[in-house]
């Protein structure tokens, strides 16, 4: 896939395709496309209780596309509980520039000036595409999602897709549909307009207002 860009790389998302590495140091991408799609909701998404105190005490400074490259580093690093991540240079060089072109954005948890956690996805349309996230500190992640989730409501998006449902997923109500429902719904969500950027940060208690008046 020599002459395999973000352009190109666009063009997937839009058919509901999206990149994978078998390993870290893997010289090769390739192309996913899951019989089975994770999806989280944006009207309807749950957050646990316990969580919902994290996220409302503010614990983390929560910012939006300050350190992209360096969310994506972090995200391809091994952690304790995965030895081995998907997130090759090409797939890392791929988002960066995605970045660049305003199609891909981070949400970070930061802690005494050191990031601690965060995410990175894909914006197409109403659709918004996430890739992986990382946390380094209790619960840095999750309050990331709630805060993405948030501004995805806000910003206009009509659908969030976490492309596989993993146990961390489900508590926030995450389901698994068919490959023809996913299409369908992708089908809505691309010709919509939303806004990621230019939009205010909200606070943990903000935050959990939008969410909850969505569902």
């Amino acid at each position: 896939m020599d002459t395999f860009g973000p352009l190109q790389l666009l063009a997937c998302y839009s058919r509901g395709v999206f990149p994978m590495a078998d390993a870290r140091d893997d010289d090769k991408i390739f192309l996913v496309d899951p019989e089975h799609r994770g999806v989280l909701p944006l009207v309807g998404f749950h957050v646990p209780r316990r969580l919902a105190r994290t996220v409302r005490a503010d614990r983390f400074e929560v910012r939006f596309d300050t350190a992209f490259p360096q969310v994506v580093a972090l995200c391809a690093e091994a952690a304790p509980d995965r030895s081995e991540t998907w997130i090759n240079a090409i797939i890392q060089n791929l988002y960066v520039e995605l970045f660049a072109m305003g199609h891909a954005h981070s949400v970070e948890c930061w802690r005494d000036g050191q990031l601690v956690g965060g995410l990175y996805g894909v914006s197409l349309g109403g659709a918004f595409f996430g890739e992986s996230m990382f946390s380094r500190a209790t619960d840095a992640s999750k309050v990331a999602l709630v805060h993405l989730v948030a501004r995805l409501i806000t910003g206009g998006y009509r659908l969030l897709d976490a492309q596989f449902i993993t146990d961390h997923l489900t508590q926030f109500d995450a389901e698994e549909i068919p490959r023809t429902t996913y299409q369908r719904r992708l089908a809505k969500a691309l010709p919509a307009k939303a806004t990621f950027g230019d939009q205010p940060g909200l606070t943990g208690a903000a935050a959990l207002q939008v969410i909850s008046q969505a569902s």
